[in-house]
C-alpha cells in the first residue's frame, strides 16, 4: 500500500465502531512479533488531564535527550499526530509500510477465526510498530477508553503509571459509580511498579491505593496543599509546587497548575529509577510543552479559544476558566456535542456566562448530536441560542456577532474542533484580503 491506500483501509475499518477487551489486541500483535515487550512505557489514564501530562512529560523527556515516543487519542488537526518521537509525526512512508504488515495480520485473523481487531486496536498496533523501528528510549502512551480493557493495556513492560484526574465519563462502557470508573483507570497498574496519581475525590482514591497495595507498587499523590504562588494567564502561567519554585508553563486553563505538578511528580518518580533530568531540562520542558485544543487561544481581536470540553468535569474547568481570564466580556459560544455524553450538566455550567451560543454538529459522525436537539436543550438554560447548518456558518456568524473586545469559545467534542480552525482561517483571509484589497 501507499499512504493513500493506507488511509483508505483505515477509514474502512473505522467503520466498525469499538470494542473493549484485549483478546484481539493480543491475537494481533503475536502476529507481528509483539513488537510492544522491545519498548519501556509511561501508562497515562485518567478521565481528563491525560494530554496534558502527556505532552509535559514527553516534552521533558525529549529535551533530556531520550528518544521519545507519544501516542494521542483523539487527534485534533492531523491524523499523523497521534504518533509521534520527539515530536515529530509518523512519516507517510512509514505509516504506509507497516499499515501493510498489519493489513496481513488482520487477513490472516479472519482466515484463522481469530478475531476482528478495531481501529483503535489497528492504530494502537501501528504505533507499537513504529517506535520499535525508532528505537525509543521509552513512550509515553496514553489510553483511548478506561484502562483495564483499553486495547493500550496490553503492554507489559509498564516502567510509570500516571493517574489523570478521575471523573463521571463513558458510564456506559466503564460503570455508572465513581468507584467502578476508577477501577477501570486503575487497571492499567502493573505489579511493583511506580504509580504517580492526581488528587483524587475520596471513592476513586481508596481504588487507587487498594491497587497499589495489592500489586505491591510505591505510589505518590500530588499534594494540593503544595501547590501555591499562582499566576494566570492566556499567554503564560506559573506556579510553584513544592520544591519547584515559579515553573513556567504556556499552556493556558485553570486546570494546567495541576496537571502541571502531576507531572512533576512523575518526574520525581522518573528520577528515582533511574531517568537523568536536571532541574534545567524539567524546566524547560515545562515550558515548552504544547497541547492545542485544551483552552487554546487561536486568533485575538476577538480572542477565539478552542477547549475539548466534552464531559462534566471538562466543562467545570471550561467554567472556572472563564470566570478567570474572561470574567467582564461579552462571550459568544460555538458548541457542539456527541450525543452519549452527559451534555445537559455540561450546558448547566457553561451556557449561564455566554452572549449567545450556536450549536453545531460533528458530520459525518454517527455520536454526534443533531445541532437542532442540542439547541433545545442550551433553550432551556439559555433562550439566545440557534443551530447551524454547517460549522462554517456558526463560525461566519458567530465572528460576525463579535466585537474585538469580545471572546468567542468553541468547545465540545474534539472531533469538530479541526473543521473549526480551518473556518476560522478561511474567515481570517478573507478578511486580510478586503482589507488590502
Amino acid at each position: 500500500m501507499n499512504y493513500e491506500e493506507a488511509r483508505v483501509y483505515l477509514d474502512e475499518i473505522s467503520k466498525y465502531g469499538s470494542v473493549l477487551g484485549l483478546e484481539n489486541m493480543k491475537e494481533l500483535l503475536v502476529r507481528l512479533g509483539n513488537p510492544q515487550e522491545d519498548l519501556k512505557f509511561i501508562h497515562i489514564s485518567g478521565t481528563n488531564g491525560k494530554g496534558s501530562v502527556l505532552a509535559y512529560l514527553s516534552t521533558i523527556l525529549s529535551g533530556a535527550g531520550y528518544r521519545t515516543g507519544r501516542y494521542i487519542s483523539p487527534t485534533l488537526f492531523s491524523y499523523r499526530e497521534r504518533i509521534q518521537v520527539d515530536e515529530k509525526e509518523i512519516e507517510k512512508e512509514s505509516l504506509a509500510r507497516h499499515v501493510t504488515a498489519i493489513s496481513e495480520a488482520v487477513k490472516d485473523m479472519a482466515e484463522q477465526h481469530a478475531g476482528t481487531p478495531t481501529i483503535f486496536e489497528v492504530e494502537t498496533a501501528l504505533a507499537f510498530l513504529y517506535f520499535k523501528e525508532k528505537k525509543c528510549d521509552v513512550v509515553v502512551l496514553e489510553t483511548g477508553l478506561g484502562g483495564a480493557l483499553d486495547a493500550t493495556n496490553v503492554i507489559t513492560t509498564t516502567l510509570l503509571e500516571v493517574i489523570a484526574s478521575i471523573s463521571m465519563d463513558h458510564m456506559e462502557f466503564l460503570g455508572d459509580t465513581l468507584e467502578k470508573i476508577a477501577v477501570q483507570k486503575a487497571g492499567i497498574i502493573k505489579p511493583h511498579t511506580q504509580v504517580v496519581c492526581a488528587a483524587q475525590k475520596e471513592e476513586a482514591q481508596k481504588v487507587i491505593e487498594e491497587t497499589c497495595k495489592r500489586q505491591h507498587c510505591c505510589l505518590r499523590t500530588v499534594k494540593q496543599e503544595q501547590i501555591s504562588q499562582i499566576s494566570y494567564g492566556l499567554s503564560g502561567q506559573s506556579f510553584t509546587y513544592g520544591k519547584w519554585e515559579e515553573v513556567r508553563i504556556s499552556l493556558a486553563g485553570s486546570y494546567q497548575v495541576e496537571n502541571g505538578a502531576l507531572a512533576l511528580e512523575a518526574v520525581e518518580a522518573l528520577r528515582e529509577i533511574g531517568f537523568l533530568l536536571s532541574d534545567e531540562q524539567v524546566r524547560a520542558g515545562m515550558h515548552k510543552a504544547c497541547w492545542r485544543g485544551r483552552f487554546t487561544r487561536i486568533a485575538q481581536n476577538p480572542d477565539v479559544i478552542l477547549d475539548g470540553a466534552h464531559n462534566p468535569a471538562a466543562a467545570l474547568e471550561l467554567k472556572r476558566s472563564i470566570e478567570l481570564y474572561y470574567k467582564d466580556r461579552n462571550l459568544h459560544y460555538i458548541f457542539g456535542v456527541f450525543r452519549d455524553k452527559d451534555y445537559r450538566k455540561i450546558i448547566a455550567l457553561t451556557a449561564p456566562y455566554a452572549k449567545d451560543i450556536i450549536t453545531v454538529e460533528t458530520p459525518g459522525n454517527p455520536r454526534a448530536l443533531p445541532a437542532e436537539e442540542l439547541r433545545d436543550a442550551v433553550a432551556e438554560v439559555n433562550p439566545s441560542v440557534e443551530a447551524a447548518k454547517s460549522i462554517k456558518e456558526a463560525v461566519q456568524k458567530t465572528l460576525e456577532r463579535a466585537d474585538k473586545e469580545d471572546a468567542v469559545i468553541i468547545f465540545g467534542s474534539l472531533s469538530f474542533l479541526k473543521d473549526a480552525v480551518k473556518a476560522i482561517s478561511c474567515e481570517g483571509k478573507e478578511n486580510d484580503e478586503e482589507q488590502n484589497g
